[in-house]
């Protein structure tokens, strides 16, 4: 084919365009209508010839603009998309867009399929220029899929995640196709497949989502690990993972260029053999499609190799570098050879507006917000200060059944230790998903206690649900959190910049390192709080710390009244003193921290505190240095992200602005004194925002390493947290 230089006579949307190509073969026939009838979502009929021949040139042009707007900037990712560009545009074709993927190394391939549909114009692309100038550009379309682009349903970084989200959409959205495009490469990531297999047990009729295994042989720099396989073998592997239903196309199958290897570019077939391979994978995608919304667990396989149809083949065709400009002699040989004419542009783009019923923008699931049942007032019980002690996650554990008992969709995930934590009485009331029923372990089929082993499984069915708009808790150990964090921190990522009102991700993480003596540093993690005490400055996500159980009540009834946020609650499971009223922790939520205790002196310590089994040391250490004449303050920190300075955070630039800090008059009405102790159970790094701001002789007292001991006092002595080195200390600084 030869192709043409663009000239300003083609259509609009196509400024930008580098090159046009004639029409191919047989266009005056099968490409004079569009396949897809202004009054319908999909191909009517598969074997109209039509059908396999407008779904070629879609896939065509989907490589075409990969490689274009990747080579607009030498930079992106264009070779694993372009090896399943028959996939997508089959799903698409078939009037599928819920489309998802695990691979954010796809992301110029969804972006140009979101320009195809018109997704895109809500962001102010309508050209093929446009698209080009606003690719990995701030306030565009972002190096890798997030929240923020029209019709795009799920962020997509880290591999091991994208399954969360298509299973949460399948989960909330019964009548509805999620496919997610998942590489080889990824495959390698133990957690994806044994977090199918384990939704699929608790929930066997889900099977709504769609599996799109793009086998081409390669990962990131180098051969696959499963690329040895034989196609035996991965069928096996996927049957033997509880596959039901297993649909692969092989592109080898359909080879007429005597290719080497095992893994071969459709692109290089004959014209005839292409039609033939992409009615294959038409067929191929719909049968599979048939059958996971028809009730089997189903995958799709397209096997065909990486950097099909664009400039390099294999891992080569992964990344563009600096020397991959639209100018180099391969990066041009590549576009010549995918360039389409401006008729079969504008055949593609409206065969792409119609399918689905409209651009993915308009008709994704992620484009409409959820509609929530209203959880009304929550039955909040005050405890007395000073009263008899009272387990903060018991507390909380009431109220989270009365959540799951007015929302069907709400969801606890937990790693099978909520009676470890105190809050038996959540599976009590809501049940663990089981198929064994046991009413002695409070499992039953159809429960709202999502228990797999997996950490990353519990914080990704949550927060994906939470994504997709319902409410959910997740629900962990604090020491074992960390395995969960990654895909809990994607979500928030994005909730900061969705375009739409979400329930924000909550977590309740129990157990802290000081209640964890016996168990020994295995179990001893808080570091953990390192990394919220980071992600505070997103602007997002709120690390809460209720000081015991009537606080702890409160900041749950707070964190369901948020969006788009990420809330972490930490509460031991201990009985605790009761230390403040319900109107003390409303305070310490608006203003960052709370008065717990105050005696006047002539000089005066302040002890600003983060936890709660940390108090116990801080008010024996204020004992004693009252009794030396001291004058003592033991302020309780709730909220630290309130405690920043404005412009120490990137709050402003989240969708759900938060711009509540304290301000300098009663950060020192609160903080102010002749020393100032911050005193953690966990990472010092949490108290920052009050370090940063102080200016009196200041220290921390926070976690060391963890130790196996007798009781959590010893701990805290092995730690330095003890009410002696405490008094010691503020002496020495008030001199």
């Amino acid at each position: 084919m030869t192709a043409t230089k663009a000239t300003t006579t083609h259509l609009d949307f196509c400024e930008g365009i580098q090159y046009f190509g004639e029409a191919l073969p047989e266009f005056d026939k099968y490409g004079s209508q569009p396949v897809i009838a202004a009054d319908q979502q999909a191909i009517a009929n598969l074997q109209d010839p039509a059908a396999r021949y407008q779904t070629l040139l879609y896939a065509d042009a989907l490589r075409y603009l990969t490689l274009q707007i990747t080579g607009s900037k030498a930079s992106g990712h264009p070779g694993g998309f372009a090896s399943q560009a028959e996939a997508y545009a089959s799903l698409v074709m078939l009037g599928y867009k819920n489309i998802i993927t695990e691979v954010g190394h796809h992301a110029p391939g969804f972006y140009s399929a979101m320009f195809l549909d018109r997704s895109l114009e809500d962001m102010g692309i309508t050209t093929v220029q446009q698209l080009r100038d606003k690719f990995r550009e701030k306030h565009g379309l972002l190096g890798h899929l997030s929240g923020y682009i029209p019709g795009i349903l799920a962020p997509a970084g880290p591999l091991g995640q994208g399954q969360h989200f298509a299973m949460a959409a399948a989960l909330l959205h019964r009548d509805k196709l999620f496919p997610f495009t998942l590489g080889d490469g990824g495959l390698g990531e133990p957690y994806i497949m044994s977090s199918m297999a384990h939704f699929h047990t608790a929930y066997p009729t889900v099977t709504n989502f769609l599996p799109v295994l793009v086998w081409n042989g390669f990962s990131q720099e180098h051969h696959s690990m499963v690329s040895l396989k034989t196609n035996a073998e991965m069928v096996a592997y996927w049957q033997g993972n509880g596959f039901d239903e297993v649909v692969l196309v092989d592109a080898k199958d359909f080879d007429d260029q005597n290719q080497p290897g095992a893994y071969v570019d459709s692109t290089a077939f004959s014209f005839g053999q292409r039609l033939t391979f992409t009615q294959a994978v038409l067929e191929g995608v719909n049968q599979a499609a048939t059958s996971a919304l028809g009730g089997k667990l189903t995958v799709f396989i397209i096997k065909q190799l990486k950097g099909a149809g664009v400039h390099a083949q294999g891992a080569k065709s992964h990344n563009l570098y600096p020397k991959d400009t639209l100018d180099a002699p391969h990066i041009v040989t590549a576009l010549k050879t995918r360039a389409l004419s401006a008729e079969a542009w504008q055949l593609v783009r409206t065969n792409c507006d119609r399918a689905g019923g409209g651009p993915a923008a308009k008709t994704v699931v992620t484009e409409f917000t959820l509609p929530l049942p209203d959880l009304g007032q929550l039955p909040l019980e005050e405890y007395a200060v000073g009263g008899e002690p009272k387990v903060s996650t018991t507390a909380m554990g009431y109220l989270v059944a009365k959540v799951g008992q007015a929302d069907g969709n709400f969801l606890v995930t937990n790693a099978d230790g909520n009676e470890a934590s105190g809050i038996a009485n959540i599976n009590q009331a809501l049940k663990i998903i089981h198929p064994t029923t046991d009413d002695l372990y409070n499992q039953a089929p159809g429960g709202q206690v999502y228990e797999p082993l997996s950490e990353d499984a519990c914080a990704g069915l949550a927060a994906g649900l939470a994504l997709m708009g319902a409410r959910s808790l997740w629900c962990s150990y604090e020491s074992f959190a960390i395995n969960g964090l990654p895909i809990w921190q994607t979500v928030t990522q994005a909730m900061a910049e969705l375009r739409r009102l979400a329930p924000s991700t909550v977590t309740l993480f129990t157990a802290g390192a000081l209640e964890q003596g016996r168990n020994g540093w295995t179990h001893q993690r808080p570091e953990i709080e390192a990394y919220f005490a980071a992600m505070m400055r997103n602007g997002n996500v709120f690390p809460l710390f209720p000081p015991d159980a009537n606080s702890t009540q409160v900041c749950y009834d707070w964190a369901l009244t948020t969006k788009n946020k990420g809330i972490v609650i930490t509460a031991s499971k201990s009985p605790l003193p009761i230390r403040t009223t319900f109107e003390m922790t409303r305070q310490g939520l608006a203003e960052g921290a709370v008065v717990l205790h105050e005696v006047a002196g002539e000089k005066q310590v302040v002890f600003a505190v983060i936890g709660d089994m940390t108090l116990i040391p801080v008010y024996e250490a204020a004992a004693s240095l009252e009794k030396a004449g001291v004058g003592v303050k033991i302020v309780s920190v709730i909220n630290p992200r309130r405690l920043y300075r404005s412009h120490d955070v990137a709050w402003d630039s989240c969708s759900e602005p938060d711009g509540g800090f304290l301000d300098d008059g009663k950060f020192a009405e609160l903080f102010g004194g002749d020393a100032l102790i911050g005193v953690t159970g966990g990472a010092s790094s949490m108290l920052e925002p009050i370090m940063l701001r102080s200016t009196c002789k200041r220290d921390t007292f926070a976690w060391k390493r963890g130790e196996t001991t007798a009781t959590a006092g010893e701990l805290m002595g092995f730690n330095g947290l003890t009410a002696d080195s405490l008094t010691k200390r503020a002496i020495a600084l008030l001199g």
